[in-house]
């Protein structure tokens, strides 16, 4: 599909799914070579990141841990400047090297906040692995380690990214069209 329409929102294509596909496995590559030995807690951000959690760890092939959490800071088309948690993560991050699983780095809000929150933990490392990262919308002093893409500053959906919980299962991402 060329466009799409979700709550009287125009999108049109903006990555084809064989291109997020392929920047995937590379860094599921670097991933599976940086952390080889080291006993890594991989945490899947939810629910944006489930369609890039499944390729990355498929991609590794690896025997490492996963792990879930759910947090939200996002309503409609902006972020809400706040981050609440619906799901934390239920392992222990004590003395743990932890790769946060992550959607999209846009404000970088979110990342910030579970980092801090992850070290509080015990955590003894902190990495963030993010399928897209939009440099130019960047607000908090964050470091993505590891990134598939990144993009234009654009309101997206597909591949797991959503509008108002609408949208997550294209396999192809779309940018807003009619966006001001």
């Amino acid at each position: 599909m060329r466009e799409v329409v979700l709550h009287g929102r125009t999108f049109e294509l903006y990555l084809e799914a064989e291109v997020v596909n392929q920047a995937v496995r590379q860094l599921a590559l670097r991933l599976k070579e940086d952390f080889k030995g080291r006993d890594p807690l991989f945490v899947c951000i939810m629910n944006g990141s489930f369609m890039f959690a499944s390729e990355l760890m498929y991609a590794i092939d690896e025997d490492f841990e996963v792990a879930f959490a759910r947090y939200s800071s996002y309503e409609g088309t902006s972020s809400t400047g706040q981050l609440r948690e619906v799901m934390p993560v239920t392992q222990s991050l004590e003395g743990r090297v932890v790769v946060i699983v992550e959607d999209l780095i846009d404000t970088g809000f979110t990342m910030h906040c579970l980092q801090k929150r992850f070290y509080e933990l015990g955590a003894k490392e902190v990495h963030i692995a993010s399928m897209l990262s939009k440099p130019a919308a960047l607000k908090c002093d964050v470091k993505t380690d590891y990134i598939a893409l990144e993009i234009e500053n654009k309101f997206i959906l597909g591949h797991g990214l959503d509008y108002d919980n609408y949208g997550r299962m294209f396999k192809d991402i779309y940018q807003l069209k009619d966006e001001a």
